[in-house]
């Protein structure tokens, strides 16, 4: 199986100075840095599974929206977390408190947060480890829900803090329990 992630090898290590001119450089291509400082190149979405995670945004967006309970965010956003890490989730939010804690240039740029809320959406061609590792990293940097949604096997895997990952089959919705209050994501157009 095709792992979609390039991984630029450990020569090629960036500063988080550095990745930020690279990134602005590079607005159209989807980059992350490890913890280690190491430069990981992400491809672009493909039409389906585009669509899929515009789907889960919008579900996300549509709820926060209504609620006014934080900021919800797509996959071009950058987080840079506590660990020195650079990554990009899918989808995210963050309880609003959270976000007007950040000043107004943290805001602008990578903001030094980890979301409250991460969702890794599977490609087709996506290598379920790294995404695994990913989840690990959000939840070690502070997120306290995240649902790694596997649309090859139809199962999702979810993180919380203090607790083992469990994994739902074929699910028909997920709730963003008490993190997420009242949020449901309707899975039947993400299959």
């Amino acid at each position: 199986m095709l792992n979609p992630t390039v991984t630029i090898p450990q020569a090629f290590k960036v500063t988080h100075a550095q990745f930020k001119k690279l990134a602005a450089a590079n607005r159209d291509v989807r980059l992350e840095r490890t913890e280690e400082g190491e430069l990981r190149i992400k491809p672009l979405f493909g039409g389906e599974a585009g669509a899929k995670n515009a789907n889960i945004t919008a579900q996300l967006w549509i709820w926060n929206r209504q609620t006014k309970l934080g900021i919800a965010f797509n996959s071009s956003t950058g987080f840079h977390l506590p660990n020195g890490a650079i990554l990009s989730p899918d989808a995210s939010w963050i309880k609003l408190e959270r976000w007007e804690a950040l000043t107004a240039e943290e805001k602008k740029g990578f903001a030094p947060i980890c979301p409250d809320f991460v969702v890794e959406l599977r490609s087709a061609s996506d290598n379920m480890k790294p995404l695994r590792e990913k989840m690990q990293e959000y939840i070690k940097n502070g997120a306290k829900l995240g649902w790694l949604i596997d649309r090859k096997n139809r199962k999702v895997e979810v993180y919380r803090q203090g607790f083992d990952v469990e994994i739902l089959d074929n699910p028909v919705s997920l709730s963003g329990e008490d993190i997420l209050t009242g949020f449901v994501l309707d899975l039947a157009e993400i299959w």
